[in-house]
């Protein structure tokens, strides 16, 4: 039997795991019960209406594709994505992205008078900003347009939401409140062997049971563990090259500590090089 399907519940850090729990229409209730734990009461949605999530951009440019595309009773555009890995220029493209349903609400109507619906993009981040960007203990980020000098929001209706979820580390017995379980179960749900005792509002119920890959179909399986798959072989490549770049910052300063003369062995203690490698340089 494959590794995969060892786990109970499926990985919803893998692309059919994200879109079986928020992108299927029999779902949508978890996707809605989540959104409303994300904006804490501030933005209630009571509906979503899934749209197309390959979208072409004014003029026949670009594409973008998301994971999830949603739109709420009111209007409201929502995408949700789930960013496995670092990527360069991210923000960059959460601004692309959120820039197609601002323009798909234009009219060619010549009494349009340019209001738009609010517009909310929401990453769920497998990674950390770089440069320590955000406090260790700051995982949530509600970015808006806002006026530098009195730091008031000047425009409402274009939201960034991000979720830093390395740094989520909560128990079960710590969690406070919805928001925290939702974040609770999104990072730990293929690690679970069963329902956390925490976790017995109905919409676990709903989500477990859809999580649970023995009840999916063999076709089910195949893409899950397809995409299990992936999603492997793209963290081994983060890592890799993560690992790499971390020996080659080692051995740039190990060459200048040489340089300057000091002891091989005060080099090596510094760097964790060996011996051998820092003689070669």
């Amino acid at each position: 039997m494959k590794e995969a399907m060892r786990e109970r519940y499926i990985n919803p850090y893998t692309d059919f795991g994200f879109k079986k729990l928020f992108g299927t229409e029999m779902n949508k209730d978890l996707l809605i019960s989540f959104l409303n734990a994300l904006f804490h009461g501030d933005e209630v949605v009571t509906d979503i209406t899934y749209l197309p999530n390959e979208q072409l951009g004014a003029y026949g440019s670009r594409r973008a594709i998301f994971d999830v595309y949603c739109e709420t009773e009111k209007g409201e555009k929502i995408i949700v994505e789930m960013q496995k890995t670092e990527q360069a220029y991210f923000k960059d493209r959460s601004v692309f992205y959120a820039s197609f349903p601002i323009q798909q609400q234009g009219q060619r109507s010549a009494d349009w008078n340019f209001e738009l619906k609010s517009v909310y993009t929401v990453g769920i981040l497998n990674f950390v900003f770089p440069e320590d960007e955000y406090a260790q203990d700051c995982f949530h980020h509600e970015v808006k347009l806002m006026d530098r000098d009195d730091k008031h929001v000047f425009y409402d209706k274009l939201t960034f939401i991000y979720l830093e979820m390395p740094k989520f580390n909560k128990t079960e017995d710590e969690l406070d409140g919805i928001f925290e379980k939702w974040m609770f179960v999104l990072k730990n749900l293929y690690r679970s062997l069963e329902r956390p005792a925490a976790l017995q509002e109905k919409v676990f119920t709903m989500l477990f049971d859809a999580a649970e890959i023995a009840r999916f179909t063999p076709e089910e399986r195949w893409a899950y563990e397809e995409s299990v798959k992936n999603f492997r072989d793209n963290k081994n490549t983060v890592d890799t090259s993560y690992m790499k770049g971390k020996t080659e910052e080692k051995l740039t300063t190990a060459q200048r500590m040489k340089a300057k003369g000091y002891p091989v062995e005060d080099i090596a203690e510094i760097t964790g090089l060996t011996s051998e490698q820092i003689e070669k340089l």
